[in-house]
Formats: C-alpha cells, sequence, structure tokens
C-alpha cells in the first residue's frame, strides 16, 4: 500500500510552519492538517431563506442555502424531518449555494445541518432547524385487514381517502407503506384503482410468519395541496397453510393442510347456468347462520330457480355470494352432480368440520367447472389469479423493472462495450 498521501500532508505542515516563522501551528487540528480540526461554527458563512421567527416555512417554496463572502464554500447539505424523510437537493458545483429538489413534508421540523470549509480548508458546520406549514389538504390512509391471525393468500389493502393519480404521487404512496414479513418475502404493492392498492408477496405467505405494516406517509406530498396524515400500524401472523380444492367435474373437495391431505369431502357445485367460478379465492369470513334468498342474486321469487333458505356453516369466498355451506337438502347428489346456484354444499357434518378447521386468508379454489374464472379484483380477493409478472406491472415503483433490482442499480457504474 502506498503511502504517498500521508508523506505529502506531512510536508505541506511543514512548509506552513517554516513559512510563518515562529513556532506557530500553520495547521488546524492535534496531528498538523486542517481537516482534523473541530468545525468551527460557520453561521456567518452560510444564508438560509427559512421563515421569519415564530413563522412556518411556506410548502411551495425551495429551501435554499448560500455562502456569503468569497472565504466558504458548502461541502454537504442534510435535511431530514422528525420522522426520518430526507429532503432532496442540489449542490452547485463551485459550492456556493444548495437548493432543494425534492417536496416539504406538511407540517414538519426539519433539522438541517450544512457543512463548509473556508480558504485554508479547515471544516465548519452550521445547524438550523425550521417548521413547515400544515397541509390544507389531508391524505388518510385505512390499512387493511383488521389485526389477527389469517391464512397464507390473505393480502394485505391500502385505501386512501382521495384519488392520486400521477405516476409521482403514487410512487410517493407506495414508497411510505413498508411491509415487513418475517420471515421475508418478496411482494409487491398493485393499484387496484386511483383510491386503492393491495399487497401480495409472490408466493403465499410462509406459515408462521409475522406480517407488519406501516405508513411513513404523513407530511409527504402527494399531489399539489395533498398531504399524507398519521396512520398506525397494522401487524398480523399467518397460520399454517390450508387450501380446500373442489374439483366440480368429479364433485370432490380435497382439504390440505402444509401440503398434507386431512380430508376427502364429497360436495355439489355449480349446475348449469350457475358454473362456480374457477380459481383461486380467500376465505373473506365465516358466518354460523346466513338466510340465502334468490332475489338478492336477480333470480325473481316464484320462478323454478327461486329459493328461500336457512344456511348453517356458511364460508364467503366472494362478496357476490359464493360460499362454501351446509346443503342437507342435496345430500344426494353430492359426490355425483353439481345442483346448486354457485355455491359449493355439503352435508350438515362435512360443513361444520369445514367451518371449524378454515379461517380468514385460506385459500379455496375451484377447478374443472363450467363457469367463468374469478377476477382479480371487486368479488373478494382474486389477486392469486393474475400471474407475478403482470403483478408488478400494477406497482408504480416497480412496473418496467427487474425482478430483484433495486432502486440504487440506476446510479451504478456498468461497464459498457467500446
Amino acid at each position: 500500500m502506498s503511502h504517498t498521501p500521508s508523506f505529502r500532508i506531512a510536508l505541506s505542515c511543514s512548509l506552513l510552519v517554516v513559512a510563518a516563522g515562529a513556532g506557530a501551528a500553520g495547521c488546524g487540528g492535534p496531528d498538523g492538517h486542517p481537516l482534523s480540526a473541530q468545525p468551527y461554527d460557520a453561521a456567518q458563512q452560510v444564508a438560509f431563506n427559512g421563515p421569519a421567527e415564530n413563522r412556518k416555512a411556506a410548502l411551495d417554496k425551495p429551501l435554499a442555502i448560500t455562502t456569503k463572502g468569497e472565504d466558504a464554500r458548502i461541502t454537504d447539505v442534510t435535511a431530514v424531518d422528525e420522522a426520518g424523510h430526507y429532503l432532496a437537493g442540489r449542490l452547485a458545483a463551485d459550492g456556493t449555494r444548495w437548493r432543494s429538489t425534492g417536496a416539504l413534508a406538511a407540517g414538519a421540523r426539519y433539522t438541517v445541518r450544512v457543512a463548509t470549509e473556508n480558504g485554508d480548508g479547515a471544516p465548519g458546520v452550521r445547524t438550523l432547524t425550521f417548521e413547515t406549514a400544515p397541509a390544507k389538504q389531508s391524505l388518510k390512509v385505512e390499512l387493511g385487514p383488521e389485526a389477527g391471525k389469517y391464512g397464507v393468500g390473505q393480502p394485505l389493502t391500502a385505501k386512501l381517502s382521495a384519488p392520486v393519480t400521477s405516476k409521482e404521487g403514487r410512487a410517493a404512496v407506495e414508497r411510505a407503506l413498508k411491509v415487513r414479513s418475517e420471515p421475508a418475502v418478496t411482494g409487491a404493492w398493485h393499484w387496484v384503482d386511483d383510491k386503492q392498492l393491495h399487497y401480495r408477496p409472490k408466493e403465499y405467505w410462509p406459515t408462521g410468519a409475522t406480517v407488519t405494516l406501516t405508513s411513513n406517509l404523513a407530511g409527504v406530498r402527494v399531489a399539489k395541496g395533498l398531504y399524507g396524515t398519521t396512520t398506525a400500524p397494522l401487524k398480523i401472523t399467518i397460520g399454517d397453510r390450508v387450501e380446500a380444492i373442489t374439483d366440480a367435474a368429479a364433485h370432490r373437495m380435497t382439504v390440505l393442510r402444509n401440503g398434507e391431505v386431512i380430508n376427502t369431502i364429497p360436495v355439489t357445485s355449480g349446475k348449469p347456468g350457475f358454473a362456480t367460478r374457477n380459481g383461486v379465492k380467500v376465505v373473506l369470513e365465516k358466518q354460523y347462520f346466513v338466510r340465502m334468498r334468490s332475489t338478492t342474486v336477480g333470480i325473481p321469487d316464484g320462478t323454478s330457480d327461486s329459493y328461500d333458505l336457512p344456511v348453517y356453516y356458511a364460508t364467503r369466498v366472494t362478496w357476490s355470494g359464493e360460499y362454501v355451506h351446509a346443503a342437507p337438502w342435496s345430500v344426494g347428489s353430492q359426490g355425483y352432480a353439481n345442483v346448486s346456484h354457485g355455491c359449493v354444499g355439503m352435508s350438515t357434518s362435512n360443513a361444520a368440520w369445514f367451518y371449524e378447521n378454515i379461517q380468514r386468508g385460506d385459500i379455496v379454489k375451484v377447478v374443472n367447472s363450467m363457469g367463468s374464472e374469478m377476477t382479480p379484483f371487486g368479488n373478494g380477493f382474486g389477486e392469486w389469479n393474475m400471474a407475478w409478472p403482470e403483478w408488478r406491472q400494477g406497482s408504480t415503483v416497480l412496473a418496467g423493472t427487474r425482478e430483484g433490482s433495486t432502486p440504487a442499480d440506476g446510479a451504478r457504474l456498468r461497464p459498457k462495450a467500446l
């Protein structure tokens, strides 16, 4: 290893001492070099365009710091609020000025550290604090689901109080919504519409995982005049991997726990004209008793397909009314024919067993039905019916990026062919 730099520093100091003529130290620090000195107070060397005392900074006015005189230059500026949000900025090449390029957080208190050096290279520092004005319009976020224990298919949701349409605004929202899973997973947000986004892992959640969702959106600018507010964090736990797979052609449901078959149940599913949807669904809720009326799904009273039935042990998988439930009136068809109006029916004892062994977030999958495919959104949680590459494209932050890349990748130098 070369020691040339150290030699040059020592030589420069000795020359400065000789030039001074006396025993005075020509370098500022204990080892005789200006950079080893304690930073001096640079208050007289920099000017700040912040608010006057007892006033708050306007949110639409960039922060600017400039040097005073010719004997100083700015070497670095960091501005951070109490929530840990750093304010992006740009420093002029000659070190005479720094200007913020990012948006100030609303209702925040900032600490700004300005590093300088004088004509001799000695370091200076000035620390400033200021507060910003509150937001005129607030964006609230409702995180879901509620805290509790769920199956491996449960997505996370974020509902916004106002629409967010711009790419910049959506990216700000995504970056502020932090998902942490132990064990760790690869996952992504997907914008369902302008006011709602969902998060799912690439694969189902690991069994026994702890998942925490937090929002750092408080004070963050999302659109002109629109800033995020504080949101309480959400924590859920993941149970066993429970999957109930109904083969509509075979009239059988196979229930697996962590990959092992724990029950096989004869069932009936939707008859022609009311065929059960194919695909992966996620358990939404369980209800011991539901009164099911055909009028709620558009079938008029008095017609051949009308019904009004008391239903027990009902496990809901779509908002439009698809359940797994007890159907004692069709026991003779269970295992042999599909005679329902779209639900998966089974005996009362089997339905009670299913009800006790299933929870919200568990997987209910239907195959070999003549019905349509379960949609990803709008009728429950059908997220798992969308291929992972397509799901990633619904993320403003990840769309168009290579899987496994990070935001820092674009800043890395890469060799190019000549």
